[in-house]
């Protein structure tokens, strides 16, 4: 994928987040998304979703204030490094997901499971230099060609 296209994906990955997690960075909207999500669970089949204890806002807020600050960051200044990091976080994400479906069998989970998955592996797509066409090997985190020796090598 051309170098151009791969920061365009890492940006609508930040703007995903963005918009999916904003209900999540305070203890106010957490309550709003709660009880939406609980809906739409059992709109699904599944069970109604446990009540919050004040320790597990604590901690829906903050990963929501976390992801929010990364979004903000790659949408300002998206870069190939950005990306690579973002799809290692989302395969982490995706295995707890996967971990929760297992233990609660909540089908709401699928809806984020698979999205999350997805972006993970459009950031580990190999990118290609946007210089003419060369499609020169990157290395994974950063936008640099492989080092020559001065020696020609």
């Amino acid at each position: 994928m051309r170098r151009s296209t791969f920061l365009t994906l890492v940006r609508a990955s930040a703007a995903y987040d963005l918009l999916l997690t904003a209900p999540f960075a305070t203890p106010w909207t957490f309550a709003v998304a709660h009880a939406q999500l609980s809906a739409v669970n059992a709109s699904l089949g599944g069970a109604a979703l446990p009540a919050f204890g004040p320790f597990h806002v604590l901690f829906a807020c903050l990963m929501g204030s976390i992801v929010l600050v990364w979004s903000v960051l790659r949408l300002r200044a998206p870069s190939v490094a950005l990306g690579r990091y973002d799809g290692t976080a989302r395969f982490l994400f995706s295995t707890w997901m996967a971990w929760a479906l297992t233990a609660s069998g909540a089908p709401l989970l699928w809806l984020f499971l698979v999205p999350e998955f997805c972006w993970g592996v459009a950031q580990w797509l190999p990118v290609a230099q946007d210089d003419g066409g060369s499609s020169t090997a990157r290395a994974p985190f950063t936008n640099a060609a492989p080092m020559r020796s001065s020696r020609g090598g």
